[in-house]
């Protein structure tokens, strides 16, 4: 199977996760006793980030991403349904962009800070005049670039359905930097956990981020660093513009983790029909969908065992 079609199968489960979200607490440690289930293994050397978009936005966020953004374009799945998963290359990872919105999901997708959940997906160019370009060629204002230090410059503009994109300009940048994932959340010990112990991602220092304004907690997977901050408890949540899906080998055990540790459930395990995929759909402690795909499971396979190691409870 080449990884074009793995990567295909995989953007497939996005537009249907087969059950509702389910309210629950969260709580960051397990009730096992003394053992729980593996944490995630990932097969994939990012993370991947998905937008749920309206209908009618569609040719308007298309022509944003492919053109101003200038992501690289993949081919979209197509469903029976008339549906369609548009799909970007970003680094080793993917965007996808899924039409149509799930009525148990909230939105506010062009409130930045006044609510919790994903608020920026962050983009790194090497070029800040051919980026203007771009923007002003399609009829969108010129991004109002500032210094945020280190001979970077950033500026903050929304997608054509309201979702705020980071622009950082690096003259230095790799060409094959991914994506930064900015999440506001209500409680930064609570959500510090689930990123670095539940979900196992390598925990970085934190940093003041002057385009932002906060001090971000910063989380990466490879190509993906997935940043948290706070400005304020019992604010409204968004836990439906946007997401986050992991590529891994060992969703059996993600499930059975989940459960330990009363994690609250958006979808069950389940096999994709038709598609050798396995997966499952969890919540973070705001509700921040995450999402752990098993690519090459036979459908209908019996679900392997979780194998259960010896852990100490997670450090605060």
């Amino acid at each position: 199977m080449t990884k074009m079609f793995k990567a295909g199968l995989i953007a497939t489960a996005l537009l249907a996760p087969g059950a509702a979200f389910a309210q629950g607490t969260f709580i960051p440690t397990p009730t096992t006793g003394d053992v729980r289930p593996n944490p995630p293994h990932f097969t994939q050397t990012s993370a991947n980030v998905f937008r749920r978009m309206l209908v009618e936005t569609r040719p308007k966020m298309i022509e944003f991403y492919a053109k101003v953004l200038a992501v690289q374009s993949l081919n979209p799945i197509n469903f029976d349904n008339g549906a369609q998963m548009i799909l970007f290359k970003i680094g080793s990872g993917q965007i996808k962009l899924a039409t149509g919105q799930q009525g148990n999901r909230k939105y506010h997708p062009g409130q930045l800070n006044e609510v919790t959940g994903i608020r920026t997906f962050m983009l790194t160019y090497p070029d800040e005049a051919a980026l203007t370009a771009r923007f002003t060629a399609a009829g969108y204002p010129a991004p109002a670039f500032k210094d945020i230090g280190g001979g970077r410059r950033g500026a903050l503009v929304q997608d054509p359905g309201g979702f705020w994109i980071g622009l950082i300009v690096d003259p230095k940048a790799s060409p094959d930097t991914g994506v930064e994932v900015g999440i506001n959340v209500s409680d930064l010990a609570r959500s510090r956990k689930f990123y670095r112990e539940f979900v196992g991602l390598e925990e970085l220092p934190p940093v003041r981020d002057t385009l932002l304004g906060v001090t971000k907690y910063p989380y990466r997977r490879g190509q993906t660093t997935i940043s948290l901050w706070s400005v304020g408890k019992n604010l409204p949540q968004d836990t439906g513009s946007a997401g986050i899906q992991y590529v891994i080998d060992n969703v059996v055990e993600v499930d059975a983790r989940g459960k330990a540790w009363k994690i609250p459930v958006e979808s069950p395990l389940s096999d994709l029909k038709g598609f050798a995929l396995r997966t499952v759909w969890l919540n973070d402690p705001d509700g921040v969908t995450n999402y752990f795909a098993q690519v090459g499971v036979r459908p209908g396979a019996a679900a392997a065992p979780a194998v259960a190691t010896p852990a100490a409870p997670p450090a605060n």
